[in-house]
């Protein structure tokens, strides 16, 4: 590994992925936040120490954003930390933060791009996950609404 890599563990490295995706667009809105935490509650990847932990692992992982070439460090962190068997499970945390405010920009999706290249995600996979993801948190109004 590259000297330099942030040490994380797969739980940081996955909340590492949902804060910079969350925070990909500017701003880390208040769905996203609960968002976060719901992940962090519900997933069963996560105990309950990742939640008391989870505002510190947060702090840190924009402190290494905020560096120079943050971005990619953060992918080649949570890439090292990540076992292939939970690149998916990654993958799924970020996109229920993503779409949990009803709206995807265009940095979001470029984010999960990279993040699904970092993570070798294939592109059958990342579909599916998306379109799980979609039908999670459809309302009564329909699509888009």
């Amino acid at each position: 590994m590259a000297e330099g890599v942030a040490q994380l563990t797969p739980q940081e490295a996955v909340i590492y992925l949902m804060v910079m995706a969350s925070a990909s667009d500017g701003a880390i809105r208040d769905e996203e936040l609960r968002a976060i935490g719901r992940v962090v509650r519900s997933f069963p990847l996560f105990s309950e120490a990742d939640e008391q932990g989870l505002v510190a692992t947060s702090e840190a992982c924009g402190k290494l954003m905020s560096s120079e070439g943050g971005l990619h460090k953060v992918l080649e962190a949570a890439a090292a930390a990540l076992p292939d068997f939970l690149a998916e499970t990654a993958y799924a945390a970020v996109v229920d933060v993503v779409t949990a405010d009803e709206t995807l920009e265009m940095t979001e999706i470029r984010v999960m791009e990279l993040i699904r290249n970092a993570l070798s995600i294939p592109d059958d996979g990342a579909q599916a996950i998306e379109h799980a993801a979609r039908a999670r948190h459809m309302t009564m109004d329909g699509p888009g609404a």
